[in-house]
C-alpha cells in the first residue's frame, strides 16, 4: 500500500479508510478497464485481513499472490479429453463447505455473479471480487448484466436490490494520463427495495 501511495494511485486518507474496510469487513467490488491495476489493488487489500482469518480465493488463472498462511486456493480447469471442466460457479458452489471466513473472486465476468451474491448473502462479509467497467457507476449495471446471464430468471429491481444488500463499496480505479489512480469510491446501499449509490464520505 505504501508503493501505491508513492505512486500516487491513492492518497494516504484513501489508503487508510480502505483499510478500515477491509478490517471492518465491508464486501468490495474494484471496477476498472483492462490494465488499469484492479488484480494489483486487490492483492494490497487483501494484506489488511487478518491472519486469523479463512480466505478462499477463486481465479481463472493464478495471478493473485496473497500472502496469508490460512488460504485455500482454487483454480477453474479447462475441459480435458475425458475430464469435465470446472468453472467459476463450479467453485463458487463448492466455496461454502470449505467453511471461509472470506471470499475473493479474481474477476468476475458472467454468470458467477449470481452464485457470488449468494454467497455474500450467507454470512461471508469482507469478501473482494474485481469488475471489468468504465466507470464506479457502471459497476451496478455491468454486475446485475453478469447476473442475468446466469440463467437465472429474476427481475432486474431484485437483482438490483440483491447487490445494494451484499456490496458495501464500489471502488474504481483508471488510467488517467498514463497513471493508474482511484477516481472514484462509492458507498452502495439498499433502501425499501430501491439501490443508492454516493460518494464515500470517508474518501
Amino acid at each position: 500500500m505504501a508503493d501505491l501511495v508513492d505512486n500516487r494511485t491513492l492518497s494516504a486518507q484513501i489508503a487508510e479508510s480502505l483499510r478500515e474496510k477491509i478490517v471492518g469487513r465491508q464486501n468490495i467490488l474494484i471496477s476498472g478497464g483492462t490494465g488499469t491495476g484492479k488484480t494489483t489493488l486487490l492483492n494490497v487489500l487483501a494484506d489488511f485481513i487478518p491472519e486469523e482469518e479463512r480466505i478462499l480465493l477463486i481465479e481463472e488463472t493464478a495471478e493473485l499472490n496473497i500472502r496469508k498462511s490460512n488460504l485455500v486456493r482454487f483454480e477453474t480447469r479447462r475441459e480435458q479429453a475425458g475430464i469435465p471442466a470446472v468453472t467459476v460457479r463450479d467453485l463458487l458452489k463448492a466455496a461454502l463447505r470449505h467453511r471461509p471466513d472470506r471470499i475473493i473472486v479474481g474477476e468476475v465476468r458472467g454468470g458467477e455473479a449470481f452464485d457470488l451474491l449468494q454467497a455474500l448473502n450467507t454470512g461471508h462479509s469482507g469478501s473482494l471480487c474485481t469488475l471489468h467497467a468504465n466507470s464506479a457507476q457502471q459497476a451496478i449495471p455491468r454486475f446485475a448484466d453478469c447476473v442475468l446471464q446466469s440463467g437465472i430468471e429474476l427481475p432486474h429491481r431484485a437483482i438490483l436490490a440483491n447487490i445494494g444488500n451484499s456490496v458495501d463499496s464500489i471502488v474504481h480505479i483508471a488510467r488517467i494520463r498514463g497513471r493508474r489512480s482511484i477516481s472514484q469510491i462509492l458507498a452502495v446501499q439498499c433502501r425499501d427495495g430501491e439501490i443508492t449509490v454516493a460518494n464515500d464520505p470517508d474518501c
